[in-house]
């Protein structure tokens, strides 16, 4: 089942240094015009699915939120609360229902006038369009990525407005979704919000290249499919590469699994495995 785009999200403030937790009501405002995230898009997130009544891939999102804290020079968010407001918020809005929803951690730097951070976590319904591209996959346009990202520890950021303002274009290109290149190699890198992973047989494939944002649900991916006999690596990838597999998946959080359906202008067929391939993707996030 899904709920009903309407229905009214759940947010609880968390005390960014390990205070309480609270429900915050979401007609009221929550942040101020100085924050930075307003202001300079200073802050980082995370994005969960829920299902079942549950946060899954929980603790890889977790560690991948203090690495980004850590990086962007952020006070440790307590994680203890942190997973308190999930729990809270989720039960508040799944309530005995049991479909799928989207949680949403967000820490920023805050307000300029007091210099003391901002944190809260939102369960909302999942976009009809998401769900649908789920279903029915998504048809994707490659392009150089123009922006440096540190090699490092790449930090999962507020600031997206490069990587929406490709994919507007991609969008109205008639493509749905975006797989970004390395301008200097033309070797691939990640989806515009997702990690992208090829299938060949037995071998599932993510690319190795800069500034690679560390995917939670491929890490999920690789470390289940392991278990059952599958061959997974990150390597160097392609366009070529990616137009000669047999199947090609842009992997996320909320959406979880979206098929490659086209490729710039190659159509990429439907394996004969397609629901096995899904099914190993549903069953790695463990809910």
């Amino acid at each position: 089942m899904k709920f009903s785009p309407r229905k009214e999200p759940v947010i609880y403030v968390v005390e960014p240094f390990g205070g309480s937790v609270r429900r915050h009501m979401p007609t009221l405002p929550l942040i101020y015009a100085d924050d930075a995230a307003v202001t300079r898009g200073d802050g980082i997130f995370e994005s969960l699915l829920v299902r079942g009544g549950k946060a899954a891939n929980l603790q890889r999102h977790a560690q991948r939120f203090c690495d980004s804290a850590r990086t962007m020079n952020l006070p440790e968010p307590p994680m203890d609360k942190w997973e308190e407001a999930t729990r809270l918020a989720i039960a508040d809005f799944c309530g005995d229902e049991q479909g799928d929803a989207k949680c949403t951690w967000t820490y920023t730097r805050g307000r300029a006038s007091t210099g003391r951070p901002s944190a809260w976590v939102v369960v909302q319904p999942i976009e009809e369009k998401v769900l649908e591209q789920r279903a029915h996959g998504v048809a994707v346009m490659t392009s150089p990525r123009l922006w440096h990202v540190a090699e490092e520890l790449p930090a999962k950021t507020l600031n997206y407005a490069a990587t929406m303002a490709m994919l507007r274009m991609a969008r109205e290109k008639g493509f749905e979704d975006l797989i970004l290149t390395d301008p200097d190699t033309g070797e691939i890198l990640e989806g515009a919000t997702s990690t992208v992973v090829a299938v060949k047989g037995e071998k599932l494939r993510t690319a190795a290249g800069r500034g690679i944002l560390p995917g939670t649900t491929q890490a999920a991916l690789f470390a289940h499919a392991k278990e059952k006999g599958y061959r997974c690596k990150a390597k160097p990838l392609t366009v070529e590469y990616l137009e000669k597999a047999d199947s090609v998946w842009l992997v996320s959080s909320v959406r979880v699994a979206a098929r490659v359906t086209r490729l710039n202008d190659k159509k990429l067929k439907a394996p004969d495995n397609v629901d096995v391939i899904r099914d190993l993707i549903d069953a790695a996030l463990g809910v």
